[in-house]
């Protein structure tokens, strides 16, 4: 059937109240139109092209308007998910989106980042009933639809009549932008103090253009700066300012830590201190936020012009390093990562995609040393066989060693991607501030530190987290500060 009358017989369907559980089953679930393959490596263009207005009415028809809305339980931040989706099946998007932006001022972000599929999209009962979270309702993919096709409508959400407070928040990442949002709403004066040049944390300077095109973060940055939020670039708390000192001489009545986790991780190997050998933050932060990728044409940031290069790593930061190469020219990209495929963290649809642009996974294999050239260039990787052995404390099978496995992998640039720490800078600079073995701020249920007037949230509390999770806790802070700065 013609997919335009399928939805108009569904509508009929469901205004006469006859549209069941079982004919919603029978919709097929809508694929994401995306750039061909082949055609996409050589650009930095969104890869996903999002959801045509039929295609995405269609997929709102398969919800079936849960009474319990299961999904919500699955979202950090709490939106209306059964409300939007129902309003974007009915054709009212204008709607749909204001019940997101109840909860969430990032709409355009989430839509395209956020692993649905381990959040609002597991606990969905369409995917439940198949057995198949990939078969849920996508939710994720309408939260983007409905956002975009907003893009430039959205009004500046309402701010109360001001306080006389002040508010620091350290860090300009989805976190530190949703307490923004939510404090000056209450009617404080806000700072965002930011150490790059640019707002937006890892929206900028970790995730690559191809999967959120920047221009989309500025447009939700220029918002904050409507309701009256002061962005200061360039601001290293710990560096230009304490904490100490934002409060006790410059008149902050509170402050929001949100810093991320940004102190890579490496893998204490021999050969990582060779030229050629990146972390996953210095290489993506040159990438994006600096625009390595158009150097010469119109960025001054160099970055190294590889032929073949190793990625170490299954994450989602790994992924994104290993398109990126490919995206630089690299002629051979290997993704070397120590479990199993089914064992990357890795949301799917990004394995898939890096699998479609070239990149060529080597699992079961770790690197054992980087090999240099005399004149301290990187020449090859080691590397080791793997094999699966009994579940680890994280519940995924423990790799183990097979003796006398090692193989050369002739690389010129090697990229660790295995995780980050948290920056020990906010811990040595502000006494009293409570901190845990790995060096994350210790908080209570609504982000309290041991300091008064001090909350935290995101990366540096958590240790890697998702955008959403950082969200959700920015949420809880911006809470928690404006009932403290009322009492």
């Amino acid at each position: 059937m013609d997919d335009n009358k399928m939805l108009e017989e569904l509508l009929e369907k469901q205004a006469a109240g006859e549209l069941k559980a079982k004919m919603r089953y029978e919709i097929p679930a809508q694929d994401m139109p995306v750039q061909d393959g082949t055609v996409r490596r050589s650009n930095v263009s969104e890869v996903a092209l999002g959801y045509t207005e039929l295609q995405a009415r269609l997929e709102a028809m398969r919800c079936l308007q849960c009474k319990t809305a299961p999904c919500m339980k699955g979202c950090p931040v709490k939106i209306r998910i059964r409300d939007f989706v129902s309003a974007i099946a009915d054709g009212d998007y204008g709607k749909s989106l204001a019940i997101i932006k109840e909860n969430s001022l990032l709409p355009a972000v989430c839509g395209r980042v956020c692993p649905q599929e381990v959040q609002c999209q597991e606990t969905c009962t369409v995917g439940l009933k198949f057995k198949d979270v990939e078969k849920s309702v996508s939710i994720g993919r309408l939260e983007r639809f409905v956002a975009d096709w907003g893009r430039g409508e959205g009004g500046v959400p309402q701010v109360a009549p001001e306080t006389g407070k002040k508010v620091a928040v350290v860090g300009a990442g989805p976190g530190g932008i949703v307490v923004a949002a939510d404090i000056r709403r209450a009617g404080h004066d806000v700072t965002l103090f930011e150490a790059f040049h640019k707002p937006g944390g890892v929206l900028v300077y970790g995730i690559p253009e191809f999967r959120l095109p920047k221009a989309i973060v500025a447009e939700e940055i220029e918002v904050l700066d409507k309701m009256g939020v002061k962005i200061v670039c360039n601001f290293i708390v710990g560096r230009t300012r304490t904490i100490e000192e934002l409060m006790a001489e410059d008149g902050f009545d509170a402050v929001y830590v949100g810093v991320g986790a940004g102190l890579p991780s490496f893998m204490g190997i021999d050969g990582e201190q060779l030229v050629g050998v990146y972390s996953a933050n210095e290489y993506l932060t040159r990438a994006n936020l600096m625009k390595a990728y158009d150097f010469g044409k119109g960025a001054d940031t160099p970055i190294a012009m590889s032929k073949k290069v190793a990625v170490l790593g299954g994450g989602n930061v790994a992924m994104d390093s290993a398109r990126t190469a490919v995206r630089l020219g690299a002629e051979k990209v290997y993704l070397v990562y120590r479990r199993s495929e089914i064992e990357m963290p890795a949301r799917v649809e990004e394995v898939h995609h890096a699998k479609e642009e070239g990149v060529e996974f080597c699992t079961l294999q770790n690197p054992k040393r980087i090999i240099g050239t005399e004149d301290g260039m990187v020449k090859s990787l080691e590397c080791l066989k793997y094999e699966l052995g009994e579940p680890d404390d994280s519940g995924r099978r423990r790799p183990i060693p097979i003796e006398g496995s090692e193989f050369i992998l002739d690389v010129d640039t090697v990229i660790v991607a295995i995780g980050n720490g948290a920056n020990p800078l906010i811990g040595q600079t502000t006494p009293g501030l409570e901190l845990n073995k790995w060096g994350n701020i210790i908080v209570d249920d609504k982000c309290k530190t041991s300091l008064d007037g001090v909350y935290a949230g995101g990366d540096i509390v958590l240790g890697a987290a998702t955008v959403i999770l950082a969200m959700g806790q920015g949420r809880i802070a911006a809470a928690a500060i404006n009932e403290f700065l009322a009492e």
